[in-house]
């Protein structure tokens, strides 16, 4: 209960300084920053090494397709039945089929399961949500916005992201009996600033934006989102004889709120801004009520 309550009062937190304090420009351009190069990297160099071979352990990245193509069939097959612009429908392809896998994910599965959670979090997080983000997430944004995208561009975006390549180091040092106990003393604490510091970030740059015609596709993306996807992905665990925590962590991987960059992604393309982060917003608030419902009815272990 604890390390829930320590989420929610940074997320608070965060809403409040940006409302009555005046923070000094660039605080959240520096904030991603530390999170995204420094307690991300640290994190996986100190989860993955202890991350024990399992059979299971394609499905959460698996269930990180799922809400992503699901996302994407689903919207693309609403949007000229509702009318929906291109904009409108890539915007939720985005924002509705990648997940706040790390800036809340980690957090929550931590305060829910544990280290133990945590690393599976990792595992959905960087093998499932953030190459599907640097790839096929580019790859719809400029399909929406009739760009063309570029595939060097992307792949060098890939490899040359800090955490992916401490992934690959962290799996290497696994192999090869994991870190000396001095190192292990150095990432754990540099880890431990990501909860604190991502939760403060999404709350200083939570919006919630109230407009005609927003309703009705907000309630779509986020019966996909929150609801529906994660279902999806229950049912495929289940079918395929997956349990335990391995089911529970890509369970609530695929539940977690809207991701931050993707609707930062949808910004920059001119993707129906309005509509990315009401969606955005409101996933987030929704999705500290609905992970842990969602957690109650799933196995601990």
């Amino acid at each position: 209960m604890s390390a829930l309550l320590l989420l929610f009062l940074c997320l608070v937190l965060g809403i409040l300084v940006r409302r009555f304090a005046q923070p000094p420009a660039g605080i959240v351009h520096g904030l991603n920053w530390w999170v995204l190069n420094i307690a991300l990297p640290a994190l996986v160099l100190e989860l993955v090494p202890r991350l024990k071979p399992d059979a299971t352990l394609w499905f959460p990245v698996a269930a990180m397709w799922v809400v992503f193509f699901g996302a994407w069939l689903l919207f693309a097959w609403l949007g000229p039945r509702l009318g929906w612009s291109r904009g409108r429908t890539g915007a939720l392809v985005l924002v509705c089929g990648l997940g706040n896998t790390s800036f809340m994910g980690y957090p929550l599965l931590q305060a829910l399961h544990g280290d133990a959670g945590l690393t599976l979090a990792v595992v959905a997080d960087q093998l499932g949500c953030f190459p599907l983000l640097a790839s096929v997430g580019v790859v719809v944004a400029c399909l929406y916005a009739g760009r063309a995208a570029d595939p060097r561009r992307i792949v060098r975006r890939i490899v040359t992201f800090p955490a992916f390549v401490a992934l690959v180091v962290a799996i290497v040092a696994g192999l090869l009996g994991g870190w000396p106990a001095v190192l292990d003393g150095v990432f754990k604490p540099l880890g431990e600033t990501m909860t604190p510091l991502a939760l403060f970030s999404v709350g200083l740059q939570f919006r919630l934006q109230a407009g005609q015609g927003l309703l009705g596709a907000t309630a779509w993306g986020l019966g996909w989102k929150l609801l529906l996807a994660p279902a999806l992905c229950w049912a495929l665990g289940v079918a395929t004889g997956v349990g335990g925590l391995v089911l529970t962590a890509g369970v609530l991987q695929a539940a977690m709120a809207p991701m931050v960059s993707a609707a930062i992604l949808a910004d920059e393309y001119g993707l129906d801004p309005k509509l990315a982060n009401t969606v955005l917003g409101a996933g987030i608030v929704l999705s500290l009520l609905t992970v842990p419902l969602m957690n109650l009815g799933l196995p601990s272990g």
